[in-house]
């Protein structure tokens, strides 16, 4: 097996780590979509989840592996702690897959030690080996993370990796789990374990880290110059707490400061050959994909997928921009995949033309979500003149990540002012296929739909985030509403597009209900423990 000491092998986690994010819960098809994108995106391996931790979980880690882990796609993995049950699940989950992986974790802090696992070091050495070389019975590719290494003792850390290699690990994984390090200690700690662990030629070093004091990237940088060859990430950044680091970021850093990095890969520093397999052009559908899918915005302020990334204010900056693109951008929006927002299609386009259209954009609809896409386009299209790429791809994305339908909202019709007191008027159809109408007042008129929905389905729950944003510039910009809900301590969330915001507001409210009902109706799992 090659060790791709020559390039960087990009580890997604978005489907494991980054849906541990509060309320960025995915369902099966949802995280399918997102896998198939990755494959698109050009990822070397896709963790793909926990199969132990629940059904769903096992399910969504099995499809993928059956659908996206082919001859040619990336590697498709399965988290699983140092245990039998742990593992064997794994196996199922991934055997699908052309190229499967086992990724086996367990704590060797001793902060950890003593109070998760209660366990001394000569007990976490002899799991660690026994698991290796269980989860070898079953894959050929298996990868060891001593969890929370970043404040294991050094000796230690060394001897568990030796004794994981030697049992058959051909990836070694080293998480900052909490997020504490700084650039020069991730280095040295990298660079420590590479001139200390005897074998560690035979595997590849690899970093996962989280972004507490957002410096994820940059640590992930510093490793890579001191030997890692591995980058777990998730897309827009996403995961526990303050997330990961994000695959797009350090994408580009490697990409647009290659001549830099050149000669840490034994390489000429005007070395024009990339680092990465990933297509970078792929980069800004893949965030807005996850980021409508989980339904956690992305900054205007985030560095390489923003909105204002490649926005430029300042007058003395526009006149440098248009007087000479590199005073002050470092790299072409186009290389993102982010086209101009070009006028594509009107409200005479026809169904052929709307779907390859589609397709250009990366688009397969089944023929049901074709047609009520396509239904969607002719009613947008009536009210706005011009359709663009990013108007295709809300409608599209609306249509496609529709929770199962227990609900559906009929009408909705609200009335207010600044002298009156708003009021909404919904009739909901019901599982049941019965037609309900109720009415409420409210501080606003959202509040007001709401207030009448909530009357209907009479489900128990708390908003805790509403957000609107428009999708292009101008007074008849789709508008997407992003909500979540919360119901006993689970969060879920809903989204809609519609040029009307109450209108959209009030699917995207009804999307969110839908999911919180088929949860509250769904056989009862118990989760297991998260990991790094």
């Amino acid at each position: 097996m090659s060790h791709h000491q020559d390039r960087i092998i990009f580890f997604d986690t978005t489907l494991r780590d980054g849906e541990q994010s509060p309320g960025a819960t995915l369902n099966v098809e949802e995280k399918l979509t997102i896998a198939r994108q990755l494959a698109k995106l050009g990822v070397d391996v896709i963790e793909a989840g926990f199969p132990y931790a629940s059904p769903g979980d096992f399910e969504a880690v099995h499809k993928i592996a059956a659908t996206v882990g082919t001859e040619t796609g990336p590697i498709i993995c399965g988290l699983a702690r140092a245990t039998f049950q742990d593992i064997e699940a794994c196996a199922k989950a991934v055997k699908a897959a052309a190229k499967p992986r086992i990724h086996t974790f367990i704590a060797t802090s001793d902060i950890h030690l003593e109070y998760k696992l209660r366990k001394n070091r000569n007990e976490v050495i002899a799991i660690a080996e026994e698991m290796v070389s269980y989860a070898k019975t079953f894959v050929d590719d298996v990868e060891f993370s001593p969890e929370d290494a970043g404040r294991s003792e050094p000796k230690f850390l060394y001897e568990v990796l030796e004794k994981a290699i030697a049992a058959g690990a051909k990836t070694i994984n080293i998480p900052d789990t909490v997020g504490y390090l700084t650039p020069s200690e991730f280095g040295d700690l990298i660079r420590g374990i590479k001139e200390n662990v005897r074998n560690i030629d035979s595997a590849i070093i690899s970093v996962h880290g989280h972004n507490d004091l957002g410096l994820a990237v940059a640590n992930f940088l510093e490793a890579v110059k001191n030997g890692a060859r591995q980058l777990e990430c998730t897309i827009n950044g996403i995961g526990e707490r303050a997330g990961n680091a994000a695959l797009e970021e350090l994408v580009m850093a490697l990409h647009v400061r290659r001549q830099y990095f050149n000669p840490f890969f034994g390489r000429p520093a005007d070395s024009e050959e990339p680092l990465t397999n990933i297509d970078t052009k792929q980069i800004y559908k893949t965030s807005r994909l996850v980021s409508n899918l989980t339904g956690m915005l992305v900054q205007p302020n985030k560095a390489i997928v923003g909105a204002n990334a490649f926005a430029h204010e300042s007058g003395i900056h526009q006149d440098g921009v248009l007087k000479h693109k590199l005073t002050y951008e470092i790299m072409d929006a186009q290389l993102i995949g982010l086209t101009d927002n070009q006028i594509v299609l009107g409200k005479h386009s026809g169904r052929h033309a709307f779907q390859t259209r589609l397709k250009e954009l990366g688009y397969e609809l089944l023929d049901t979500e074709l047609n009520n896409a396509f239904l969607k386009f002719k009613t947008f299209a009536d009210k706005k003149k011009e359709i663009t790429d990013w108007d295709l791809e809300s409608i599209v994305n609306d249509e496609i990540q529709q929770p199962p339908e227990m609900f559906r909202l009929e009408l909705v019709q609200v009335s207010c002012g600044d002298r009156a007191r708003p009021t909404a008027t919904v009739t909901l159809r019901t599982p049941a296929g019965e037609e309900l109408t109720d009415a409420a007042i409210g501080t606003g008129p959202v509040d007001a739909v709401y207030r009448a929905i909530n009357r209907v389905v009479n489900v128990p729950n708390e908003l805790i985030e509403f957000s609107v944003q428009s999708v292009t510039a101008g007074i008849d910009a789709l508008g997407e509403v992003t909500i979540r809900l919360r119901h006993n301590g689970q969060v879920y969330s809903g989204r809609a597009a519609n040029t009307d915001i109450i209108v959209a507001s009030a699917h995207a409210y009804v999307n969110a209900l839908n999911r919180l009902y088929v949860a509250l109706n769904a056989p009862k799992t118990t989760p297991a423990a998260t990991a790094s």
